[in-house]
């Protein structure tokens, strides 16, 4: 008797041409391989029986919460106040994205957004946490349009730049169960977010969903909320609502072995005959 395979589909990738056919011929085998497939959203579950799953199962997966992060001076790590004084956002809205500068995390529409909302009163800044091959580009576009944007390292723990933020912003073309917005909803920061792969799944009604690639939509739903304190707060109540809501990562573990010993078991029942 062979021993079963299982198989975690985490994430969508994108190709074109000769590398799309042979993403797909790679799908494929490993979907029609696979005695069960286990995938964080429900697309990604389709997807898998798209390519020929037996058996394909939802298992969603939840990053633990971050670090605390004080308000003010005292304690250990950095206050609030002291992080938004050294971004340059004391006395203006202070809006986070972060991820890997690729062009599937839709970079470049936030700086079309924010050229959008570059007129208000006052002036809006946005920091984007992330390396990538895009950051070159993206920091020249800052600087000859003069966006009001700042670049800065990922570092380790994008919990202190959330805690710091009024809104976040996650502009991506496809996502699974976004760690970025878990952070965001655990952490009570407003998400604007597009409605792509498993986010509108993974938020329900805590979010501002707009489409992907809508750079006008964007920036239209960050100058509502940053217009509407009331609304700011009741996203915020919401998602630590939803989240709350989440699998545990001890749910998530218990989940995965469950499969297992359920696959295991006639592999046993045979050695015993």
């Amino acid at each position: 008797r062979s021993v079963p395979l299982v198989v975690t589909w985490h994430t969508r990738r994108y190709a074109e041409g000769a590398r799309r056919q042979i993403l797909h011929l790679l799908e494929r085998r490993a979907a029609r391989a696979a005695a069960v497939v286990l995938a964080p959203t429900s697309d990604l579950v389709d997807l898998a029986r798209e390519r020929g799953a037996r058996d394909a199962r939802l298992a969603p997966l939840t990053v633990p919460p971050p670090r605390a992060v004080n308000p003010g001076p005292a304690g250990n790590g950095i206050g609030v106040d002291k992080l938004r004084a050294e971004l340059g956002a004391v006395e203006r809205p202070l809006m986070v994205a972060a991820g890997n500068l690729v062009p599937q995390h839709g970079f470049t529409t936030l700086l079309d957004a924010a050229r959008l909302w570059r007129d208000l009163d006052p002036e809006p800044l946005l920091v984007v946490a992330g390396e990538g091959r895009e950051r070159d580009a993206l920091r020249r576009r800052i600087r000859n349009e003069e966006l009001p944007v700042s670049l800065v390292d990922p570092g380790d723990e994008p919990g202190e730049l959330l805690a710091a933020a009024d809104l976040a912003l996650l502009p991506s073309r496809w996502e699974g169960r976004s760690r970025f917005a878990q952070e965001a909803l655990r952490a009570g920061v407003p998400l604007v977010a597009t409605a792509v792969g498993g986010t509108p799944e993974l938020v329900g009604g805590a979010a501002e969903l707009v489409p992907y690639g809508d750079a006008e939509a964007l920036a239209r739903a960050v100058v509502r909320l940053i217009e509407e304190p009331a609304e700011r707060a009741r996203l915020a109540e919401a998602g630590r609502a939803q989240a709350a809501a989440w699998p545990t990562e001890d749910d998530t573990i218990a989940h995965v072995l469950s499969v297992y010993d359920e696959l295991a078991q006639p592999l046993a029942a045979g050695r015993d005959r």
